[in-house]
């Protein structure tokens, strides 16, 4: 884009250059005809009177200024042509190279081992429209979670243009470099002629999805205090991708299967930031997570990642998927967001709430509290909604009240 902008404004400068030498050039002959016209007249006059020198002087000072305002524009013009030749010389000497093969970010992985691991086949994790999860042990038996990106294209200019790879490798680069007990990292990368494989680090429990459907068929018990501590975790991780990215890093498909759950429950955000490797944003979208104005007007921004959050912990509090088709029978339901506003306004909260989580007074307190976040979350106007640095004393601060 730089380039192309730097293009331009050489063209403009090269007609504008051209524009004045024809100027010039037009001047220089307008002078000539009138001395030649004035010398015949000269001679064809015998009795006139000798020609004065100041009419001559006057001509001889004005081809002067000519030539030093030529002179000057020229040397201007040579200058700014100069300057932008450098410039792109430098733009193409800095340029990022196009790498080749594994690029790792990590000591404990060996390109070549990688590269062979990726290869045979692996364990399948789970899918989501933009790739899958599988398993992958690597030579030293280090488990990674590898996340092979839906194939691009195969072709299209657009991803085979340069400019693309290039944009696209940035972007991989500042996603690793990004360090948060709450987020995935990136630890290498392999391109392929149509696709991005991703290594991950290998999360034994699994996604927040798959927790949620053990507890809803009773095969896990999940307390307050563990669904808390998940969702002060999400949005820990959420804040720092806000305020201590630079550039700032929009999640843009935040959802339950893309929050990973170590051991102790502390959740990692995973996917962050990949919506800009995808040609086609839209498939990205889960209808139960996503803001209203992301399918109006194709517009995502830092507040509809705070919906998305919003739709996780109302899942957290009440134990139902937002596809529930629960929410389209009740009154004043439709989805999880309306149907919490609509109990909240009854004065009807507590009934919203997961029946295993009832019990202790002290903690039904605090999910009360919680769910009238939720509902500022899901806010149909993303003005009225909190941002993430506000939200992380709102939820870390829920067991002081």
């Amino acid at each position: 884009m730089e380039k192309s902008c730097l293009g331009k404004t050489l063209t403009q400068i090269l007609i504008i250059f051209l524009f004045i030498f024809f100027l010039y050039s037009l001047s220089l002959q307008n002078v000539e005809c009138r001395g030649e016209a004035t010398y015949h007249q000269h001679i064809s006059s015998s009795d006139a009177p000798p020609p004065s020198r100041v009419p001559q002087l006057q001509k001889n000072w004005r081809r002067i200024l000519l030539s030093v305002l030529f002179g000057c524009l020229t040397g201007f013009v040579a200058a700014i042509l100069a300057a932008v030749l450098i410039r792109l010389l430098v733009l193409y000497m800095n340029r990022t190279p196009i790498l080749k093969g594994p690029v790792v970010f990590s000591p404990k992985i060996a390109p070549k081992t990688l590269q062979l691991a990726l290869s045979n086949e692996n364990q399948l994790l789970g899918s989501s429209p933009n790739g899958k999860y599988y398993r992958t042990v690597l030579d030293n038996g280090l488990i990674v979670a590898v996340k092979r990106l839906e194939p691009f294209e195969v072709g299209s200019q657009e991803t085979q243009s340069k400019s693309v790879k290039r944009r696209v490798q940035q972007e991989l680069e500042i996603l690793a470099s990004v360090r948060h007990r709450n987020l995935m990292s990136l630890r290498a990368y392999v391109r392929e002629k149509d696709r991005f494989s991703l290594v991950y680090d290998y999360v034994v429990t699994g996604s927040l999805e798959d927790v949620m459907n053990r507890v809803r068929l009773n095969e896990l018990q999940l307390n307050w205090e563990v669904r808390h501590r998940i969702a002060v975790g999400v949005i820990k991780g959420l804040d720092y991708l806000h305020s201590s990215c630079n550039p700032r890093i929009l999640h843009c498909n935040l959802k339950p299967s893309n929050v990973m759950l170590d051991a102790e429950f502390e959740p990692r955000l995973a996917d962050s930031g990949l919506a800009h490797l995808m040609t086609n944003l839209t498939r990205l979208y889960s209808s139960g997570y996503t803001a209203s104005e992301c399918f109006q007007n194709s517009r995502y921004t830092e507040k509809s990642d705070i919906f998305s959050f919003g739709v996780i912990l109302g899942v957290l509090l009440t134990g139902r998927d937002p596809s529930d088709p629960f929410f389209g029978e009740v009154s004043g339901g439709g989805s999880l967001g309306r149907w919490l506003r609509h109990l909240q306004q009854a004065g009807e909260t507590r009934e919203a709430l997961d029946k295993s989580l009832l019990g202790e007074e002290v903690e039904e307190d605090e999910m009360l509290m919680a769910v009238r976040i939720v509902v500022v979350c899901l806010s149909d106007c993303p003005a009225d909604r909190p941002s993430s640095d506000e939200l992380v004393p709102m939820l870390t601060q829920l067991h002081s009240f």
